[in-house]
């Protein structure tokens, strides 16, 4: 195990967990093994937002928590049974006394049907986008983030992962490495082509000092941007604007998927701009285009 990995261990009681779960509980060592895995990724993930011991553990850090394991791309029912397990462990930390109070005990876990997905509307994308001063390479570099995520719909995994090789702005195209490392090629719109562009020519040679992978975002310290990164990212720039919303990274997915159809584009293209396998996948949001025509029907139809 790491140094950090023991950190982590020590400071959230997980031997101790352990042996609540095999000497108490009497849960088959595969069983154990899975809670273990759900506390420990809970302890680094929180230990790296600033929370060093339970009692530092917020609702809001959990529920942030549940939204990165969406975001990397598991199931409903994996996230459902990450929280089942993770309430067990709070459980646990109040019976030793670790804890006063549950912050689990409002953790929704996701169902396993379809839901329609948040997302922001265009004027709050343009407040968003418009909050971002562009005065220094941080910011040059986070507004250009922002606008590929929301312009190309990239999950924020294959963000990270681009590489300068990937992106061709005279072509106006990224590619796109994406589940089971299939790529694909996705449009990049004027506004996200001038961002990236000019993060690029005045920011990136300043933050490359020779650990950059190739990769395109990189952090102050010039290595390659992470998950986390990206989201402390976007979370200052929301407050920024004012927006209440609660905002991902898979937000701005979500909202470029919907305005596209809204606009009038057919499922097919949109499925492949999101690199979806299957097209039921991308159905979820025909829910949100039906209700924008019948908003459109009912403002302008004579008899609407």
């Amino acid at each position: 195990m790491t140094e950090r990995g023991l950190d982590s261990g020590r400071a959230y009681h997980l031997e101790s967990y352990r042996d609540h779960l095999s000497f108490e509980r009497g849960l088959s060592p595969r069983t154990i093994d899975g809670y273990l895995r759900e506390a420990r990724r809970l302890a680094e993930f929180v230990i790296s937002r600033g929370a060093d011991s339970p009692r530092e553990v917020s609702y809001e850090l959990l529920r942030d928590h549940v939204a990165c394991l969406a975001e990397e791309g598991r199931a409903a029912s994996s996230v459902a049974r990450a929280v089942y397990a993770l309430r067990g462990y709070f459980r646990f930390l109040v019976l030793e006394g670790v804890i006063e109070t549950d912050p689990s005990e409002r953790l929704e876990a996701p169902r396993a049907g379809r839901h329609l997905p948040d997302v922001l509307s265009v004027p709050e994308i343009e407040a968003l986008l418009g909050a971002i001063p562009l005065d220094d390479r941080a910011t040059r570099r986070d507004r250009s983030i922002l606008e590929l995520l929301y312009g190309c719909g990239l999950r924020v995994s294959e963000l990270i992962d681009l590489r300068v090789r990937d992106v061709d702005l005279e072509e106006g195209l990224v590619r796109v490495r994406g589940k089971g490392s299939k790529e694909r090629l996705v449009p990049v719109g004027a506004a996200a082509r001038s961002a990236v562009r000019r993060y690029l020519r005045e920011s990136r040679p300043e933050l490359d000092r020779g650990d950059s992978e190739g990769r395109v975002f990189l952090n102050l310290r010039g290595r390659p941007l992470s998950r986390m990164g990206v989201w402390k990212i976007l979370r200052r720039h929301v407050a920024r604007a004012g927006i209440g919303k609660h905002v991902t990274p898979h937000t701005l997915r979500h909202s470029f998927a919907t305005h596209l159809l809204e606009g009038g584009a057919d499922l097919a293209s949109v499925q492949e701009m999101l690199g979806h396998a299957d097209i039921s996948t991308t159905e979820i949001y025909t829910h949100v285009d039906r209700s924008h025509l019948r908003q459109v029907h009912r403002s302008h139809h004579p008899r609407g």
